[in-house]
């Protein structure tokens, strides 16, 4: 298997994990929203919460995640991008 293979393969999967933990995020959460408004955040029912904030910071936090990963990914099978390029 050649270089660019392996990059893609480990990259197909760092996707597929992402795309499997914004979905929970996305809809999986919510499809329990009226279970979730037993419990409370920061005085919120939790559906809401999840819905206002929760989501959003997972998002983010999922971007860095992905883009920090990838660049690790990049860096193993050299296709980093080089500075002054």
């Amino acid at each position: 298997m050649s270089n660019k293979e392996k990059h893609w393969d480990k990259t197909r999967g760092l996707m597929m994990i992402t795309l499997a933990i914004w979905f929970i995020f996305g809809y999986v959460v919510f499809m329990f929203g009226t279970s979730l408004n037993e419990g409370s955040f920061l005085g919120y029912p939790l559906a809401y919460y999840m819905c206002a904030q929760g989501s959003i910071i997972a998002f983010v936090v999922l971007i860095f995640w992905f883009a920090n990963r990838q660049e690790k990914i990049d860096a193993e099978f050299g296709f980093t991008e080089k500075e002054g390029d």
